[in-house]
Parts: structure tokens; C-alpha cells; sequence
């Protein structure tokens, strides 16, 4: 190789190192500042190319996504003086670059330090201000804004970070109570299931003797009804006989006869003692049957 293409070839090398160590990106997703020796030039830089001094401008580049950062677990007492194990995280966000670079170094175990410990004082005093039932159900959510607003005003202005949110994963009762909270919770929870059922054996009597109040009029109801028209179809039999034995006295004399010996006879073992002269059989002695 010649020495003028080997000029070129170092030449080109030079231009390259030089636009790689003077250009560089800001993607949507991050946050940076640009220094030089040290000192802040360019703060916040916005997505896109930028420029620098090679050799002499340094770029720190940050994550400008939301963070989540869980914050140690640790006990509280309540106002009852009742110890609980909370487990809780935070959400938060770099706003201020410049303000985040200058309180951290850029260095993000401290931040998650500084904003756990702040974040621990609140929740301290927040939970030593509720009761128990209060802080498991009834207005943790009212102090968990509570503690998001106070904690976001002091990181913005100490961090140049937003706080976001602080949730509670957990609410746990220490060992050492746990049991006897739990007896206690129990014996509470069977002596409302005893009330329950007393409540419902008091309820299923009324149904019962209300219902057998009801059967018993129902029953009687239709007994009047089952007698009325029992009556009613015997006093229309009995007019049918009379009305039937007036158009012919004998005749129907006669058929009640036959029917009376066919009932009488009805198995050859059958046996009747009867006097000679008896009316039983006046239709088998006479003809004429007087």
C-alpha cells in the first residue's frame, strides 16, 4: 500500500473516532445531561442526535421510565399499640435531570435510599395515627394518597424525581401476635355464626308453624268442601229414589229385592237363617210378590 492510501485510511480512522466521540443519542425512553469536566452544559437533553466536544464533554445517560422500588419491610404500631408488618413499593419517575444529577450523583442506590427512608417515616406516622380495622380496611387508600402527595412534594424538590404512587403489597401481624389475634378473630366469627344460626332456627319455627297453620286450614277447607258436596249428591240420590220408586212402587220393591239376594249369595259358603214367613223371600214364594 502506498503511503498516500495509507494517509487516507488513517485519515479516514480519525473522522470516525472523531463523529463517534462527538455524536450521540437520546432515545425517547431516557434522560440526560451533558458535563464537561464535571460541570453541567446541557441539561435535559431531548430525544433525538446531539452533538459534543470529543475527549472533553462526558453524557450520562438516565432511564426516564417509570421505576419501581420496594421498600424494605418493616413494623409498625398502630394507634392501639398493635404491632403490623408492612410491606409496601414506590413508583417513581426522574422529572429534573439537572436537580437528579446534582443531589445523586447519578447514582440510583441512593436515590432508592433516601426516598426509602423518607418513604419509611411516613409510613410510620401515618400508621401510628389509624387503628388496626382502619388501616385494613377503612382508609388505607386515603393513606396511602396521603403519604404519595407528601412524598412526591419533598423528592421533587430534594431528587428532581416524581413520586408516582406508594401501594401496600402486604399486611401481616408479627408471630409473636398473630396467634392470639387469630383466636380472637375466631371466637368473634363463631359467636356471629351462633347469632346467624339462632337467628335462622327462630325464622325456620315461624315458617313451620305458619305453614302447619295454613295446611290445617286448607284441610278443613276442603272437608267442608268434600262433606258439602257429599251431602249435596246424596239428598240427589235420595230424590232420584224417591222419584223412581213413585212412578213404580212395585218394580222398585222388586229390584231392591234381587239385589238384596244377589249381595246376600254372594259366595256358595254363605249362610242365612231366615223364619218361613220372613219378607225376605215374598218375591220367591209368590208370584204376584204381595
Amino acid at each position: 500500500m502506498s503511503s498516500k492510501a495509507m494517509s487516507v485510511v488513517i485519515a479516514l480512522g480519525l473522522i470516525i473516532l472523531l463523529a463517534a466521540n462527538s455524536l450521540f443519542i437520546v432515545s425517547e425512553r431516557e434522560r440526560g445531561v451533558q458535563l464537561r469536566f464535571g460541570q453541567i452544559v446541557k441539561a435535559d437533553l431531548k430525544p433525538g442526535l446531539h452533538v459534543k466536544i470529543p475527549f472533553v464533554d462526558r453524557v450520562r445517560i438516565f432511564d426516564g421510565r417509570l421505576q419501581a422500588l420496594d421498600v424494605p419491610q418493616a413494623r409498625f404500631l398502630t394507634q392501639e399499640q398493635k404491632a403490623v408488618v408492612v410491606d409496601a413499593y414506590i413508583k417513581w419517575q426522574i422529572m429534573d435531570v439537572q436537580k437528579f444529577y446534582k443531589a445523586t450523583n447519578g447514582d440510583l442506590f441512593r436515590v432508592n435510599q433516601l426516598l426509602s427512608q423518607r418513604a419509611d417515616s411516613r409510613l410510620r406516622n401515618q400508621f401510628g395515627s389509624l387503628t388496626l380495622n382502619e388501616v385494613v380496611s377503612g382508609r388505607r387508600d386515603e393513606m396511602l394518597q396521603e403519604i404519595t402527595t407528601s412524598l412526591n412534594s419533598v423528592a421533587y424538590d430534594e431528587l428532581g424525581v416524581a413520586v408516582r404512587d406508594v401501594r401496600v403489597k402486604k399486611i401481616d401481624l408479627p408471630s409473636d401476635v398473630s396467634g392470639s389475634v387469630f383466636d380472637r378473630m375466631s371466637s368473634e366469627r363463631e359467636k356471629e355464626a351462633q347469632e346467624y344460626r339462632s337467628k335462622g332456627k327462630e325464622m325456620g319455627k315461624a315458617i313451620r308453624a305458619s305453614a302447619d297453620r295454613e295446611r290445617r286450614v286448607i284441610l278443613a277447607e276442603a272437608y267442608r268442601k268434600a262433606e258439602t258436596l257429599r251431602g249435596d249428591g246424596d239428598a240427589e240420590a235420595a230424590a232420584i229414589y224417591a222419584k223412581a220408586y213413585q212412578q213404580d212402587a212395585e218394580f222398585y220393591s222388586f229390584y231392591r229385592s234381587l239385589r238384596a239376594y244377589r249381595e246376600s249369595f254372594n259366595s256358595p259358603s254363605d249362610v242365612l237363617l231366615l223364619e218361613p214367613d220372613s219378607d225376605f223371600f215374598k218375591y220367591l214364594n209368590k208370584v204376584s210378590g204381595k
